[in-house]
Formats: structure tokens, sequence, C-alpha cells
């Protein structure tokens, strides 16, 4: 006679018909800006995002189920690019420049200052009182913004094609460009005469990229890591080919966490940077633009579906309950043969069948192995061993996910 257990479980309303295809990742939270989420910076708890149509908008991720926008800066309409130091958010304006916005207060963000740029503004880097700008056919420029009411240009490196993006670690910056599709390094020890020393050819549009542990993880249609611990001799090491296309990258420790464009985030682990792997992804509902780490989060700037939050849980799952007194969950490994039962009020809300994810169950590495319904779910065909019924968080009742262990024996 078959066994069966009664799992307790909350419905997660999602804000977009988002698909729920993932590995080892789970959406925690949402936050639909007024414009196009393009870009991204995060600081603490507080993500501002480069919001074209929406100018800055500043999101408090305290609690990262439930982001909240905290203040806004409309006036940068075609918000491209934007960094964050100290008390200043500096933003890449297309061809309005660079804006720089006090946000000292984040609830009422105010302008410290302006400087047109040559070209379009694109994205932007700030290393102590310096503004590193990506102004695409303009070049690198380098402006002084210690005083931020009063802006000046302090050099200017002629690079090749139409620059992307631009980091800045110690004494070098590191663009991306188009035509040539490349890495570019430039030494700006002098930031009054930054000059190249370096450049690595890249098979597509270099768009996005990150610099960690001697190694710059290019976003060019897919993800290229470039070993540059000679700046002077950057060299390609390898390509992971992404399924869509790559748009943007951040990076800690070993692991990439890819924009994939209309595939969401992919995260890749880079352990061994000759043989990239990915361990993780996300499909989001639109497009994937741009991507930021917070804390144990990933932060993803999805165009017209603003910002998601989404956890990377690795190589595995740790069972979680929903809330600290959920007494309701059970807390050890229950053992179930045949059939998994859900709640029977498990339905989907009137009208939003479309903006539902059901929970789902989980094998032991963290892939949805089969999306739960209510009522009994026929598990005989799984083989035996350990799973996890995952529930995502309620809009409704605003509940954190859970994670119970089940074991599905013979």
């Amino acid at each position: 006679m078959r066994t069966t257990i009664l799992v307790g479980v909350c419905l997660l309303l999602t804000v977009s018909a988002a698909r729920a295809d993932s590995l080892n990742c789970r959406l925690v939270g949402t936050y639909n800006t007024p414009g196009t989420a393009l870009n991204l910076a995060v600081v603490d708890s507080l993500i501002y995002v480069a919001d074209i149509g929406g100018g800055l908008r500043i999101i408090s991720a305290a609690d990262p189920q439930n982001p909240y926008e905290l203040g806004s800066f409309p006036d940068p309409t075609i918000a491209l690019g934007v960094a964050v130091k100290d008390t200043f958010a500096y933003i890449a304006n297309h061809a309005g420049g660079i804006y720089v916005v006090n946000v000292a207060d984040p609830r009422n963000p105010v302008l410290a200052g302006h400087a047109s740029t040559p070209a379009v503004a694109a994205r932007v880097a700030v290393k102590d009182t310096l503004l590193y700008v990506a102004n695409r056919d303009g070049g690198m420029r380098i402006y002084n913004v210690a005083n931020p009411a009063s802006i000046t240009e302090v050099g200017y490196c002629d690079t090749m094609g139409i620059i992307n993006d631009v980091a800045v670690v110690d004494t070098f910056a590191y663009v991306t460009s188009a035509l040539p599709h490349a890495l570019q390094v430039e030494n700006v020890a002098d930031p009054t005469h930054p000059t190249m020393v370096g450049n690595c050819a890249v098979p597509q549009n270099a768009e996005g990229l990150a610099v960690s542990g001697g190694y710059a993880y290019v976003a060019a249609q897919d993800l290229n890591i470039i070993n540059i611990a000679d700046p002077q001799n950057p060299s390609l090491v390898s390509t992971y080919v992404t399924p869509a296309n790559a748009l943007d990258v951040a990076a800690a420790g070993s692991f990439a966490y890819v924009a994939d464009g209309n595939r969401g985030l992919r995260v890749v682990d880079v352990s061994n940077p000759a043989d990239p792997t990915e361990r993780g992804f996300y499909d989001t509902p639109v497009n994937s633009q741009g991507v930021a780490l917070l804390g144990d989060y990933v932060c993803i700037a999805d165009d017209d579906y603003g910002v998601y939050i989404v956890e990377f849980y690795g190589a595995g799952v740790e069972e979680r309950r929903s809330t600290p007194d959920a007494s309701r969950i059970t807390p050890g490994a229950t053992i179930v043969r045949g059939v998994v039962v859900l709640p029977r009020d498990m339905t989907e809300l009137p009208g939003n069948s479309d903006r539902v994810q059901r929970p789902a169950l989980l094998d032991i590495s963290g892939r949805v192995v089969l999306t739960l319904s209510p009522g009994p779910n026929d598990v005989s065909r799984l083989a035996p061993g350990v799973y996890f019924v995952h529930t995502q968080p309620s809009a409704v009742s605003r509940m954190p996910y859970a994670v119970t262990k089940v074991v599905i024996a013979q």
C-alpha cells in the first residue's frame, strides 16, 4: 500500500509570465521600474538602477523578498549606466553626458553636478575622485569629480573602435569595444596622459565586463575569459558559449554571473578558467541586460520588467523553513512512497493563471524534476533518494519561501 505525505506550501504570484526554467537558482523578489532597466550598481542593501525613461531609481533590498523604491531622480531620462561611490551616484546619460547625483539621503536624491561628453556616455566607473567614461566613439574620458559642481576633464585615451564599458583596477582601466571587438587595457597611472598598453581580440561585439582575480570576464555574445596578469599581453583563455546573447557580467570568487539577454541569468563556474562550466540559470521574462551582486543574491536588470533578485545556491539545496516558527513544516526528512500530496487549496488566483508559479520538487543538485499541483502528485517514476519541496514567496501572503526535505523510498 502506498503511503502519502501532506506538505504545507505557499503560492508565488510573480509580476510576469516568467519562464520557470531554473537550475540551482530561485527567484526571491522583483521590482518593476517605470522605464527600461538597463544597468545596476549595488551598495550595501541599495540597488541603483539606470532606467531608460525613468532615470535613476533607488531600490531598497534590505528585505530581498520585498524590494521597494526608496527614492528616484528622473531627470537623466536616457540613463545607460550607473556607478556609486560614497554619497554620490554617477550616471551615463547617452548624449546628455554625465550626471552626478547626491544620494546621501537616498529618499531624496538631488543633482550635484553635470558635464557634457563629446559622444554618447554609455557606462561609467569611479575610483577615488576620478570618473572614467566609456564614451562610445569618443573613446575613454577621465573626469575629476572631486567637486561635482565643477566637473573637469583631465584625460582622454584615443581607444580603438566604439567603447561600450569600462572597469578600473589599480592603475589600469579596462574597456570593451566593438569594431574592433576587443578588450583594451589602458595605463591610467597618470590620468592626464592615459595610454593603451595592450589589447585582446574577442569573437564578437564586446559589451559588459568584470575584472576579478587576475582575469577579465567579457560579455561578447558569449562569456570570454581573458588573462590580464600581464596587462601588456592580455590573452584569451576560453570562451563559454551562452544560449543567447551575453550583455553584462559580474564576477566573484569562483563564479561569473552573466546577463544573457532573452535567456536570463547564467551562472558559470570559472574556478578553472580554461574550462568554464554552467552551474545554474534562471530565465527572466524578457531581456536581461545588466547584473550586479548583492551579498548572496544576484540582481538582474530585466528590461521592461525591472529588477529581478535571484538566489544562486550552488550545487545543492538546504532545508529552510518559511518562518522561524513554522511548526507545520516538517523539520526532518519524511519518507514517502509513490505520492506527494499538496493541499487542495493550492489553486491559481482567479484571472491570474499565467502569473502563478507552482511549487516544485527538486533533486539533490537543485534541478527541478517535477512541478507540483494541488492534491496527489505521482512520484513513482522518480529514482529513490532525497528530494526537496521548494515553495516560492507569495506576493499575497508575503511569506518567504521554504524548502522541505522529502525522501522518496522504493
